[in-house]
């Protein structure tokens, strides 16, 4: 559980739309940008986005996906009332087969077509042109399926009239979703945003080639070399050394870096891909291609950001959709069945010490974001440690007597429901710990060359640290190595089972555990 307390008065937490502002505008400052040095560059998004947001907006193709089997579902229940004379419950089964296998022929062609892909090279005609030929296809199983059950006694008339309401919708609604898309791709929130290391000849061709194409975002380009290198590479600034990515504004909102240095200086790619590889972002090495097919296959891989397809048994998009529906819905129902002991909880707070019945501190989320993160106040107020500077220990005299056994039972975190519910956070994941923690006198995170890795997936409110027995403060480097070992070895296995089992074991593991200091 947390290290420490930041006591804040609820009233003086900013709403997510302020927060977002805010982040944004000072984003597009880029304070980090040395004096002197362009700021803005020709790849700047419209809306700025961090990597967890745009997460979020590919996956919507799976509620898109949801709604056509929803719409199908319907308008197969009224064809099938329709064939057996308008009572659907005593359809026989002969009836509604026919219909039924026209409506999986047209949702397996979508899926295995790939057009929940919204492919970015084909315009609304060519996709509405798809999906009405698919249409077809599952129309002409139906006819087939009815001849062959049927004969020429078949319901043509009735076949006719679903086939006709099949395609009107899924037209309809296949021209909203890329509508939708088209906007979201053309606001930046489906570009693949990258940063570029080396202010070198292979990035100023890249940056050139990226800006013909867009379909990508260069957000900024880092040389450990500034003395020689430019203000700028075609536009885009020069914002600092390379070990400036490790803590910068941008970094949140960076999917990608390139290393775009030529790759027979052997040495200095090591040495940056060490440094670089701290963080839970991808690294791609930029080999130099040669002819313009070379360089536009190079620029294809980097900008190929098409919505997520929803084939394969370990698709990362599926998995991370799946988690995301998991989340909302067992933190709306534990809110809605836990909404009398959280007020009774804040009341008692209040009661048992001066100040707020909540507290908020900034912790690290998902790709190096900071995120507030909500929790019953379990100290004095007058003894908050935003950076846990202080880790707790037993006995500590901070804790205030209703805060000793909130943190005992781990009731302190309930609030954190919110965080899920916003998405900054996950029911299951690694704990989020407070920006600037240390370890004794060190900063914990300079204590594991992997610690950033553990943000590589969303913080949770219950983890496979925490029902392992690596939970509370962490007061030597070994602890830190225990927790963050933990950690990965969950993001590497993570899976909607082990979620669950996670969640159901959480409690009974945090109640038997009376040694933990927490």
């Amino acid at each position: 559980m947390s290290p420490a307390d930041t006591l804040l008065p609820a009233a003086d937490a900013p709403s997510a739309r302020t927060r977002q502002a805010r982040d944004s505008a000072a984003v597009a400052r880029d304070s980090h940008a040395a004096p002197g040095r362009a700021r803005r560059g020709p790849f700047r998004p419209d809306i700025w986005l961090n990597t967890r947001q745009r997460n979020a907006t590919r996956l919507r193709v799976f509620y898109f996906r949801g709604l056509d089997i929803a719409g199908l579902i319907a308008a197969t229940a009224v064809g099938v009332a329709q064939v057996s004379g308008g009572a659907f419950l005593s359809a026989r089964l002969t009836d509604a087969i026919p219909l039924i296998l026209g409506g999986l022929a047209v949702l397996g062609l979508l899926r295995s077509l790939g057009l929940y892909r919204f492919d970015k090279s084909h315009g609304l005609l060519s996709h509405l042109a798809s999906v009405a030929a698919v249409v077809a296809c599952g129309v002409a199983a139906t006819f087939a399926t009815g001849l062959i059950l049927h004969g020429e006694a078949a319901p043509w008339a009735e076949y006719g009239r679903w086939s006709l309401g099949l395609l009107c919708l899924m037209l309809a609604l296949h021209a909203v979703w890329s509508l939708l898309v088209g906007d979201w791709r053309r606001k930046g929130a489906l570009t693949p945003n990258i940063a570029v290391v080396g202010a070198t000849r292979h990035a100023e061709r890249l940056i050139r080639e990226a800006l013909q194409r867009r379909d990508l975002n260069v957000l900024g380009v880092f040389d450990d070399r500034l003395a020689r290198s430019p203000d700028a590479v075609e536009g885009v600034p020069v914002l600092g050394e390379a070990n400036a990515l490790l803590n910068h504004r941008l970094t949140p909102y960076i999917d990608q870096i390139v290393l775009a240095i030529d790759p027979k200086a052997e040495a200095r790619v090591r040495d940056l891909t060490a440094r670089l590889n701290a963080l839970p972002i991808r690294l791609t090495l930029l080999i130099d291609p040669k002819t313009a097919e070379q360089r536009n296959a190079a620029l294809e891989k980097l900008a190929q950001s098409p919505m997520a397809p929803l084939e394969g048994p370990v698709d990362p998009e599926r998995r991370a959709f799946n988690k995301r529906l998991q989340d909302m819905v067992l933190a709306s129902v534990g809110l809605i069945l836990l909404s009398p002991l959280l007020l009774l909880i804040g009341l008692l707070v209040r009661l048992d010490s001066p100040g707020p019945a909540m507290f908020r501190q900034r912790r690290h989320g998902f790709n190096q974001e900071e995120i507030v993160v909500w929790k019953f106040r379990t100290m004095r107020h007058a003894d908050a440690d935003a950076t846990a500077s202080r880790q707790v220990t037993a006995d500590d005299d901070r804790i205030t007597r209703i805060g000793r056994f909130l943190r005992a039972t781990s009731l302190d975190e309930l609030p954190q429901l919110l965080n899920v519910l916003r998405g900054e956070m996950s029911l299951v994941g690694p704990r989020p710990h407070a920006i600037g923690m240390k370890t004794g006198e060190i900063e914990s995170a300079r204590l594991v060359a992997d610690y950033a890795h553990r943000h590589r997936i969303k913080p949770g409110m219950t983890g496979w640290a925490a029902v392992k027995g690596s939970r509370g403060p962490m007061h030597t480097a070994p602890d830190v190595r225990r927790r963050v070992q933990l950690d990965i070895d969950y993001i590497e296995h993570q899976s909607f089972w082990l979620d669950l089992w996670i969640i159901a074991v959480t409690i009974p593991v945090l109640l038997g555990d009376r040694k933990s200091v927490r």
